[in-house]
Formats: C-alpha cells, structure tokens, sequence
C-alpha cells in the first residue's frame, strides 16, 4: 500500500501517452513500463478506466498539478489471506480489543484521513479527483474500507478495490497507536474467511514484511490475476465484519518474534 506522504517521482522515460477520450482499456502492455513501473500518462478515473486498469495489474498514483500517472511496478508486494503473521506486540494489543473495527462504515473519512498530509509532509498523492474516484468506486461496490473506532472517534483504517479473489490495497492511516495495524490484520482475516487469494499491496514497506507480504515478480503477479481475478469470493457488495474474526486472529495464529 502506498503511504499518504508518498509521492510518485516523473521519470524521464517516455511512456505511453493516453489522450482523455481514449478507450477505458487502452492501456500499453505492462512489459513496457519503465524499470520504475511508470507505464502510461494520461486518461481519466472513469469507474470503467479504473477497473480495466487494476485488471491489469495498473494502478494510478501521481501528485496534484500533475497528469495521471499509471503505473505497474516489478517486483510487486503482495501477501496470501493465509501467511499472516502477528508480532507477539501485536497480538498483545489485539487481546487488549483497544479498537472497534468495522469495514465499510465510512468509507469516505476514510479516505480522507489517509490523504491528510502528516506534520512536516508537504502533500499528499490523493488527490480530490481521486477521492471523488474511489468513493464512485465505493457506491459501485468495489472499493471498500476497514475502520478503526476508539469511543466513536475514526482513529485509523485502510481502504481499497475487491475484484473476484483479489484485493488491491490502496492506503491507511492511523491516528492511535497499532489503529492501522489491527485494521489491517482483521482485513486480512476476513478476507480469508471469504477465500480471497491474494492482497495486492503495491509498494514495498517493511510494515507489511512484517505481517508477511513478500515481493513477487510482475509476470507471477499477472499470472495471479489471471487466475484469480474471475473467480467469485464470499463477499457481499456491502461488507460487514464476521464475529469470529476477532477470536481467529487472537487464538489461531503462531506469534513471530
């Protein structure tokens, strides 16, 4: 997932340009991204666009006063449902239940707390014309997001997209200590539960290493799509949070150091 202080970088390379009214699957074939993974500028965020894109193993990320950048980066972080690790930190905190987790609850302060800038950061990579893009997406049903609540206040969540037995981490944030952290690994149970196959987080951070995701060449993340992106989950439209993921997550899995 990308952190809301990132920023994409322009590289010099020439990519391939998307005129606005170009078809929603016009995009290059993604061996031709730069050694960066940048792979084409241009476009729009139509719901269309977005979905051919992440079907592709493309996402968008580029900075306000910039042109979309699309981009399809090797190797790619992902992590299988089944490989989550919990530090014995962690598993500590989620004995303590110091959040209440919800998916889908508030999609769009969710959101908007991860695009809110940290101290001492100088903007953020989601843009309004991406908010407005992925809250389309959310009324679609394909993006979805996990929350963190202490006493009714959001302190923390993630969002991102669901497409067949895939999920497309997008970005998170925490305003509590761990808020993000236990977010994320009830998301990642759940999604278990729901037999998703894979969870795309993008970029590498050694947050999620730490919960388990690895680096995958791009020609097995592709083949991964093409088997997965098809197959249909047990997730609704509207997700909601199975009881039994709290109990899995603090009695089933082995704490790693």
């Amino acid at each position: 997932m990308r952190l809301r202080n990132q920023h994409p970088v322009r590289y010099p390379a020439k990519p391939w340009l998307l005129p606005p009214d170009a078809p929603a699957t016009a995009f290059p074939a993604v061996a031709t991204a730069t050694a960066d993974g940048l792979l084409a500028i241009g476009g729009d965020l139509s719901p269309a666009r977005l979905i051919a894109a992440y079907r592709r193993g493309i996402f968008p990320w580029y900075s306000a006063g910039e042109p979309i950048l699309w981009w399809s980066p090797t190797p790619r972080m992902v992590m299988s449902p089944d490989q989550l690790h919990l530090g014995r930190s962690l598993r500590k905190r989620l004995r303590q239940q110091p959040y209440q987790i919800t998916l889908d609850h508030a999609f769009s302060a969710v959101i908007a707390g991860c695009a809110a800038p940290r101290a001492g950061a100088d903007g953020t990579w989601i843009t309004a014309a991406m908010i407005d893009a992925y809250c389309q997406l959310h009324r679609l049903g394909y993006a979805h997001s996990v929350e963190a609540w202490q006493e009714g206040v959001l302190v923390g969540g993630l969002y991102g997209i669901a497409i067949g037995q895939i999920f497309f981490g997008e970005s998170m944030f925490s305003r509590a200590n761990d808020a993000s952290k236990i977010a994320f690994a009830h998301l990642v149970q759940q999604l278990q539960q729901w037999r998703f196959a894979l969870i795309d987080c993008q970029m590498e951070t050694a947050h999620l290493r730490r919960f388990g995701a690895t680096a995958m060449p791009r020609e097995q993340f592709l083949a991964q799509l093409q088997a997965h992106i098809d197959q249909p989950s047990l997730a609704t439209p509207v997700w909601h949070l199975d009881p039994t993921v709290a109990a899995a997550l603090t009695g089933n899995h082995r704490a790693t150091e």
